[in-house]
């Protein structure tokens, strides 16, 4: 488990937008660790984890995006049924707030990856890397 930091870009919402977008990190050798899209009528936010922040938003800068950063927690976790509501078991007792998450992992992986968005990331990594809240 570490803090890590979130890019949150703001795009249009057409067709090709996304695959431009992931063209310029791989031309600038940035790869995405973990991603998620939310959509509008006219834009959509893509929340992003990726192996050099600096770097992917110096690119997005350069091009003129809307790129706005955040701290997240990264979870690298047990693929079993129950995993994700221990997590948000131990949180809720602690009073910590997840405001958004997304996660990803193959039906066979033993493990996974999820992104939290916390209203406390330093406090909920604590609470999840001990017993007590």
């Amino acid at each position: 488990m570490e803090l890590t930091t979130q890019l949150a870009l703001f795009l249009d919402n057409r067709p090709g937008t996304l695959a431009r977008v992931c063209e310029a990190l791989a031309e600038a050798k940035v790869n995405i660790i973990a991603f998620s899209t939310n959509d509008t009528v006219d834009h959509t936010v893509v929340r992003m984890v990726v192996s050099d922040h600096r770097k992917a938003l110096a690119v997005f800068e350069e091009r003129g995006a809307l790129v706005l950063e955040n701290e997240v927690l990264m979870v690298t976790g047990d693929n079993r049924p129950g995993s994700l509501a221990a997590i948000a078991q131990k949180l809720g007792d602690a009073k910590i707030n997840i405001e958004y998450a997304y996660c990803a992992t193959g039906p066979q992986q033993k493990t996974g990856v999820l992104i939290l968005r916390t209203n406390n990331c330093k406090r909920a990594m604590k609470v999840l890397n001990t017993d007590q809240p």
